[in-house]
């Protein structure tokens, strides 16, 4: 099921898109800690707020939703900020998902949140990305912001690598992924991660992105984009802009 909101100006966009996801958040944590009331009463053991996990983009177009999500008086401090995708790159590379994370969304009232990136170069990437399944913590996200490229790729899946076929079917929740058509080796959110997402927005801007979208809801197509939006199950509320 997708829902369009769309926007004649990119200011307008980010702030809206930051409205919502930050509404998400706080209705994920107060449902958390209403299910942590009713356990402590009914004698569950531990009652502590649980938090909440919110995924996001990297790329240019994001940057003012996450600096306008940055100074929501959100309770940070129960949320975990984490990555749909990254490059194999140190986090010191401009082209770090992790380090725009950092310089941008990472500040102001965000800044209490707890980061979880998605790169450790100083090991193996086969060997981090069975460290990232293995890991408890890394749980499915709660809230992701997804981009969407022109080719109808989102997240890092995709349909040129060769892992194409694994990352749309497995139930790992992350996969390495080695793209044809971009530079750098990148660690992502599989397909069923991300169906697996709570609540899912889409961030676009364009007409030819739109034409993408809409081409890949009209009939399935080999993109990972098409593929997610005609899941059974999965809604994806989509904040474009014409701009």
């Amino acid at each position: 099921m997708i829902q369009l909101h769309t926007f004649d100006e990119p200011g307008a966009q980010s702030d809206a898109l930051a409205e919502a996801v930050g509404d998400a958040l706080a209705a994920t944590l107060a449902a958390r800690g209403a299910a942590s009331a009713d356990g402590a009463v009914s004698g569950a053991s531990g009652n502590q707020t649980q938090h909440a996990t919110l995924a996001v983009s990297g790329g240019t177009s994001p940057k003012p939703f996450l600096k306008t999500l940055s100074t929501h008086a959100l309770d940070w401090a129960h949320i975990d900020v984490t990555l749909v995708d990254d490059r194999w790159v140190p986090e010191t590379d401009n082209a770090s998902n992790a380090r725009l994370v950092r310089e941008t969304l990472l500040q102001n009232a965000a800044s209490g949140a707890y980061f979880l990136p998605l790169v450790d170069t100083s090991r193996g990437l086969d060997a981090h990305i069975a460290d990232l399944n293995a890991d408890a913590q890394r749980r499915v996200p709660d809230v992701a912001v997804l981009g969407m490229g022109e080719d109808g790729h989102t997240a890092s899946i995709f349909v040129d690598a060769p892992e194409w076929d694994f990352a749309i079917s497995t139930s790992d929740r992350f996969v390495s992924v080695h793209p044809g058509s971009a530079p750098h080796a990148r660690v992502s959110l599989s397909m069923s991660a991300l169906k697996g997402v709570q609540q899912l927005f889409l961030f676009i801007s364009g007409q030819k992105k739109l034409d993408v979208l809409n081409a890949a809801l009209a009939a399935p197509q080999k993109n990972a984009i098409s593929t997610l939006a005609n899941a059974q199950g999965v809604r994806l509320d989509v904040y474009w802009c014409a701009k």
